[in-house]
């Protein structure tokens, strides 16, 4: 695991930016080194915006977003048209506007999809897919697939993905994908990556913007913070972990424990 680099941006437009820039980057990377590349969304007002930034971005045009895979690292159970779903949401930002491969496009299932309102098969078969896509990268004895870059927004309260403080979901690690029942932010029933997986990235990206995130934000990035407490602790990737945040939401920080992009 890796300790975190916290950069701090002027404002949430050159956030999205900064965000949209590095993640052009790290696919052009992965595909040179690996033949595709795989990323894992996060949805939100920030997770949005970076990704109408990527759209905007003319070096854009250098990826082959044919062999990009995508991911959610979360998912509201909600029918498939829902604008809550992170899914639909970055599909009218970003994919919708991409020579993407549909095929490489893993949304989590809805409520109105196969599975019906069966949120915890809902999981099971996602959890199936993830493996499925791990084995055609070449990880025949891994569950979950290679994923260059993970992508998480931090919530006021420090949560990750819907992993929420205090909420079992936090401690589980014999499962990739679980169901969510009860959040405590509407809609009360998601689909959530658990942070064994979110934990194998290569690397992992913390973004948040706004004053509201600072306190959580804080807490989360300090020296022993309990993961139970403040999940997004727990947020860490194998090669890097990076807080890519705006100055609002560093207003906790000591000025000692991050620098300005």
């Amino acid at each position: 695991m890796t300790a975190v680099e916290v950069i701090v941006h002027p404002d949430p437009q050159s956030l999205a930016a900064s965000v949209a820039a590095r993640l052009i980057t790290a696919i052009i990377d992965a595909q040179v080194s690996f033949g595709d590349a795989s990323v894992v969304l996060t949805g939100g007002g920030m997770g949005t915006a970076s990704q109408v930034a990527v759209r905007d971005n003319p070096a854009a045009r250098a990826v082959d977003w044919s062999a990009v895979d995508f991911f959610w690292g979360d998912e509201r159970f909600v029918a498939g048209n829902d604008p809550d779903r992170n899914e639909l949401q970055a599909r009218i930002a970003l994919l919708n506007h991409i020579n993407l491969d549909p095929s490489r496009v893993h949304a989590m299932p809805a409520s109105d999809g196969k599975w019906g309102d069966d949120v915890a098969a809902a999981a099971d078969a996602h959890a199936q897919e993830l493996a499925q896509v791990a084995t055609r990268q070449g990880n025949a004895s891994g569950s979950v697939p290679r994923f260059d870059v993970l992508m998480l927004g931090v919530g006021p309260d420090g949560h990750v993905a819907s992993l929420f403080p205090d909420h079992p979901e936090t401690a589980i690690t014999d499962k990739t994908v679980v169901p969510v029942p009860n959040s405590p932010k509407p809609p009360p029933t998601r689909i959530s990556m658990t942070l064994p997986v979110i934990q194998s990235a290569l690397q992992v990206w913390l973004v948040a913007s706004g004053a509201e995130k600072a306190a959580g934000l804080a807490a989360a990035l300090a020296t022993e913070a309990d993961v139970t407490k403040f999940p997004a602790a727990g947020a860490v990737g194998r090669m890097r972990t990076i807080a890519l945040i705006d100055e609002d939401a560093a207003r906790e920080l000591p000025a000692s424990a991050w620098h300005r992009a």
